[in-house]
């Protein structure tokens, strides 16, 4: 009987938690599915998800409006595998033995679901990346 593979986990992190890591963290979840865990924070979050990100994933069938931003913690940094910045710049504490990706996205604050729609487009391009590299098939 072979034993189970642990499910690798992905952290995403931005400032405000309200946008860029939530789509990154969305994807992977639609994506990915029960085959790894996923987690997204941010090291200043805003009080809710932006709009403009609700209705730009909601396009393509994802539901993020129950979300919240949540603060970066060292803990959730310590219990990932990957931890991808999405523009925390140096707020997000490093570990040794955690893989760190840095995503130099546009930031969609205050900004239409039109200029939001191309970073979602990009942060989904990304994931599906990611997913080929860690060997999991996407779910959809």
């Amino acid at each position: 009987m072979s034993t189970p593979t642990p499910r690798p986990s992905v952290l995403f992190v931005c400032v405000h938690n309200a946008g860029r890591s939530q789509m990154g963290a969305a994807f992977l979840t639609h994506l990915g599915g029960d085959r790894l865990e996923v987690r997204s924070a941010g090291s200043a979050p805003a009080d809710t998800v932006n709009p403009a990100v609700v209705q730009a994933m909601a396009e393509l069938g994802i539901d993020i409006s129950a979300e919240t931003p949540k603060i970066l913690t060292t803990e959730a940094v310590q219990s990932s595998d990957v931890v991808i910045t999405m523009g925390c710049g140096d707020t997000c504490p490093v570990f040794p033995g955690k893989r760190y990706l840095d995503w130099q996205l546009d930031d969609p604050a205050g900004r239409g679901v039109d200029a939001v729609r191309p970073i979602r487009d990009e942060i989904e391009k990304r994931v599906r990346g990611l997913l080929t590299e860690l060997g999991i098939p996407t779910a959809a």
